[in-house]
């Protein structure tokens, strides 16, 4: 497996930026999923106060302690700005859930040395893994991609 990969689903304390009122989003999906797995998750959304009960941060500055990574779900223009905020809260794993990077985006997150992963879902890998993420794993394993 990837080093950055695995560097990042073994922290245990992450951020999700891009939760939404929307049930149907992805970012809802890997906040739910990653609770469920044994994560400590913080929603990140400037415009909501809560997600299920449980509260939801403006930006990653103002979280409770420290946080080990942060799941970036936000559209590709929103991403770069989201890279900065990571760096400067001492965030040093970034994943760009597929379809929320940039090559800007990247680029910032390389320039600002942060462990990076991008074009992977984090449901393929966080542990345990299970359903059809658990299929896929399977195959990307066969055909040497994981």
């Amino acid at each position: 497996m990837d080093k950055a990969i695995q560097n990042f689903i073994e922290v245990k304390r992450l951020a999700v930026v891009g939760v939404s009122r929307d049930q149907k989003k992805f970012g809802n999906t890997i906040y739910k999923e990653l609770k469920s797995r044994g994560f400590q998750v913080f929603a990140v959304n400037p415009s909501m106060k809560e997600i299920e009960g449980e509260p939801c941060y403006p930006d990653l500055a103002s979280l409770k302690g420290k946080v080990d990574g942060v799941v970036i779900c936000v559209q590709p223009a929103k991403a770069v700005e989201v890279v900065k905020d990571a760096a400067g809260a001492g965030i040093q794993n970034v994943w760009f859930q597929q379809g929320s990077d940039s090559p800007d985006a990247l680029k910032a997150a390389q320039e600002l040395g942060l462990n990076t992963v991008s074009k992977k879902c984090i449901l393929m890998y966080a542990p345990p893994v299970h359903s059809y993420h658990k299929f896929h794993r399977t195959i990307i394993k066969l055909v040497g991609q994981l």
